[in-house]
């Protein structure tokens, strides 16, 4: 490829490590030709919805105020249900996060008393502080007389069916939450087949209870969405996938009407629900959501040569290149704090937005350790534009996830593989 020949001259990039990301590329084809097949069913699936809901340049208007009468707002929420399998769907820029997504939907679905299970373990941290796991704080879901429980993975980090199957029986939870992807842990993430799996486990134990699916991350990654395969209510965020890296903020909620009905009376006020609620810039979610499967395919081309790359440096990374995708993250394992910091201070370099920056590591609200953030992106937090992060703690794993544009991706993860070599924690090895 012509532009390896110039990279060095532009970047600071040894070229050695040029000749190994070539190198990470020409073997990971097979692996990008599957995730293509898969982004080419999605791109058909997202244009038939937009013909099926008939979306006219007057949706994208904005509406002020209380937002009542919104047809742009409504016809984009039946989009959301069509593509992401549901009757129904709440869209809103009011949603400020996933974990607040799932807060609402947790808030407005459970009563003092109920149960809430845990089917894939403990939750990732910020989630576990709204249920009142760990340190206390106002609000939580303990806090108003909610119980937890949770079943443990197996020894392989998968969900344990039986298990699973066995609390149902015994709790009768209201409500059964599943991750999909794997948070700051080394589980794997699941897939649509094994969340069908698991919601089928847990409807044969007890009809009732409701199976809450966390889809942040996995959205568009396979061609078929959890609300598909039996999941009551799917919930993500809007500056991840579906958002296509164009929406400004915002989440979903989507899955059986009476309730998306109930989530959306906790977002407005009981009696209103998702009649009103005003919301502006719309083209951009409109078209983001149009963008999505494209953006996700360069997200997921960008993991996979990622961990060919960095395996090929000398770490252990998870999923393995040629592995099934089932969300776009790729952890990569790098066993000491200093080369946690130096990869997400060399990523941030290769950023197009706050490039001189540098990123340090804090205490963040719902966190336990110290965290470090790098992504120099253009919506602030955008997980699918092109971020890393992780905790510092053992086995000082880095999170990447997003990726708009691959050629971007290149010139980043080429950085972040520089500094490790600037700070003596990577050396070529020679054959």
């Amino acid at each position: 490829m012509d532009w390896y020949k110039d990279i060095s001259s532009f970047f600071p990039v040894a070229p050695w490590l040029v000749e190994k990301l070539e190198e990470a590329e020409n073997n990971s084809r097979e692996a990008i030709a599957a995730v293509n097949a898969v982004s080419d069913r999605n791109h058909f699936k997202v244009l038939r919805a937009f013909q099926k809901h008939e979306v006219n340049e007057y949706h994208f208007q904005d509406s002020t105020g209380y937002g009542y009468g919104d047809l742009g707002r409504s016809t984009l929420e039946r989009l959301f249900a069509s593509i992401f399998g549901g009757n129904a769907a709440l869209v809103r820029p009011q949603i400020v996060s996933g974990t607040h997504a799932l807060t609402l939907a947790l808030s407005a679905l459970l009563r003092p008393g109920d149960t809430l299970l845990s089917a894939c373990g403990r939750p990732y941290d910020t989630l576990a502080t709204v249920i009142g796991l760990g340190p206390r704080v106002a609000g939580s879901l303990r806090e108003w007389g909610i119980k937890y429980a949770e079943v443990a993975l197996d020894t392989r980090g998968r969900p344990d069916l039986v298990k699973i199957g066995e609390a149902v029986t015994s709790l009768r939870p209201r409500l059964c939450l599943i991750q999909r992807s794997r948070g700051y842990s080394l589980r794997p993430s699941l897939g649509i087949e094994e969340i069908a799996r698991i919601v089928g486990t847990i409807k044969e134990a007890n009809r009732e209870s409701v199976c809450l699916v966390d889809n942040c991350y996995g959205e568009l990654v396979e061609d078929k969405e959890p609300g598909e395969v039996g999941a009551d209510l799917v919930v993500g965020s809007l500056i991840k996938n579906p958002g296509g890296g164009l929406a400004p903020g915002g989440g979903y909620i989507v899955g059986r009407e009476d309730l998306v009905e109930v989530v959306a009376a906790r977002l407005t006020a009981p009696g209103l629900g998702g009649e009103l609620g005003a919301f502006t810039e719309k083209r951009l979610y409109y078209q983001g959501l149009y963008l999505a499967p494209l953006v996700v395919r360069e997200a997921l081309t960008g993991a996979i040569v990622a961990a060919a790359f960095f395996r090929d440096l000398g770490f252990n990374v998870d999923p393995l290149p040629g592995e099934r995708r089932r969300d776009i993250v790729q952890c990569i394992i790098l066993e000491k704090k200093e080369a946690l910091l130096a990869f997400c201070q060399g990523l941030q370099r290769g950023s197009p937005v706050e490039a001189g920056t540098l990123p340090e590591p804090a205490l963040l609200p719902g966190y336990k350790d110290e965290v470090i953030m790098a992504g120099g992106t253009f919506i602030q937090g955008s997980s699918i534009e092109l971020s890393a992060d992780g905790p510092l703690r053992p086995p000082y794993a880095v999170f990447l996830q997003g990726g708009q544009a691959y050629p971007y991706t290149r010139i980043a993860l080429l950085m972040a593989a520089q500094e490790l070599i600037n700070r003596g924690l990577l050396q070529e090895k020679r054959r």
